[in-house]
C-alpha cells in the first residue's frame, strides 16, 4: 500500500513511499501555481527603501521586487505605461520562462495606476488574486511569474484628494 501524505513542516513536499519502511521519495513542486498565497508585505521595508519611497515625485511609483531571481531590484513607474515581461525591450525586463514577452502592462492616469495583464500564459495576480486588470493601492503585492512585487505610491499623491474623488465626495 502506498502512503501519499503532505509534509505538514513545508506545505510543497509530497512524500511517496511504500508502506514496509523502505526509501521514500521526495518530489517539491514548483511551478506559477505552486504557491499563490498572498503574503503582504511592508513591515520589513530597509531603511533605504523607505527613503526611496519618501523620495517619489508625485504621479509615480515604485516596485519592489521581493522575491524571485531579481529580489531586491527597485522599478521607478513614472510614464504613463509601462510595459512588462520577457521580450528584451519591456520597461521591465524579466528574464524568466515563467514571464510571457508581452506579460503586462502598468498604466497611469493621472495619479492612479492599474496593471493589465495581456493575456500572459500564467497569468497575471495582485493581493493573490489573478486579474485580467486592477487598480494599484499603495502595498500592493503585484505577483508576475515567480516574481513578487510591491507597489509604492507617491506619498504626495497618497495625501492627495484626485479630482475624481472630489466630484464624488
Amino acid at each position: 500500500m502506498e502512503d501519499n501524505s503532505r509534509d505538514a513542516g513545508s506545505g510543497d513536499e509530497i512524500r511517496r513511499g511504500v508502506g514496509d519502511g523502505r526509501s521514500a521519495d521526495t518530489t517539491q513542486t514548483f511551478g506559477h501555481d505552486s504557491d499563490l498565497s498572498f503574503v503582504p508585505f511592508g513591515s520589513d521595508l530597509t531603511d533605504v527603501e523607505l527613503e526611496a519611497i519618501g523620495a517619489l515625485p508625485a504621479r509615480s511609483a515604485l516596485l519592489l521586487v521581493r522575491s524571485g531571481p531579481t529580489a531586491g531590484a527597485r522599478y521607478l513607474l513614472d510614464a504613463d505605461v509601462t510595459t512588462v515581461g520577457r521580450h528584451p525591450e519591456a520597461d521591465i525586463f524579466f528574464d524568466d520562462v515563467t514571464v510571457s514577452r508581452r506579460h503586462a502592462e502598468i498604466t497611469r492616469t493621472g495619479n492612479v495606476f492599474e496593471l493589465v495583464d495581456q493575456r500572459s500564459l500564467n497569468g497575471s495576480y495582485v493581493n493573490g488574486e489573478r486579474v485580467d486588470r486592477s487598480i494599484l493601492v499603495d502595498g500592493a503585492e503585484v505577483r508576475i511569474g515567480k516574481f513578487r512585487l510591491n507597489f509604492f505610491a507617491s506619498p504626495v499623491d497618497r495625501d492627495q484628494v484626485t479630482p475624481d474623488q472630489a466630484i464624488r465626495g
